[in-house]
């Protein structure tokens, strides 16, 4: 059973940068894509970023040139690098592995990140 576990969210103030990890077991990391998603109160949970297996990335068009996902293979650990960050980026952050493009993730609990203005 694939297990995830988030860290690195907190509280910044508009502008600023945080990096989100997340540390993964359970399963064959190299093979999983590995996915970035955030909720905020009262809306869907929406793609931020995804990494392939083989280290192609695509980005949700909110955060396209502020935000940098990528992966370390040999620590079973997925980042979220985020920079300029905007008040709209305040939700919990979500990190989903999955073995094929038909399967659905498995997820972590979630990080919560806050921007203030």
């Amino acid at each position: 059973q694939v297990q995830l576990v988030e860290s690195g969210g907190g509280l910044v103030q508009a502008g600023g940068s945080l990096r989100l990890s997340c540390t993964t077991s359970g399963h064959t990391f190299g093979g999983y894509a590995m996915g970035w998603y955030r909720q905020a109160p009262g809306k869907q949970r929406d793609k931020v970023a995804v990494i392939t297996s083989g280290g192609r990335t695509n980005y949700g068009d909110s955060v396209k040139g502020r935000f940098t996902i990528s992966r370390d293979n040999t620590k079973n650990t997925v980042y979220l690098e985020m920079n300029s960050l905007e008040p709209e980026d305040t939700a919990v952050y979500y990190c989903g592995a999955k073995r094929f493009s038909y399967s659905d993730y498995s997820w972590g609990r979630g990080t919560q990140v806050t921007v203030s203005s």
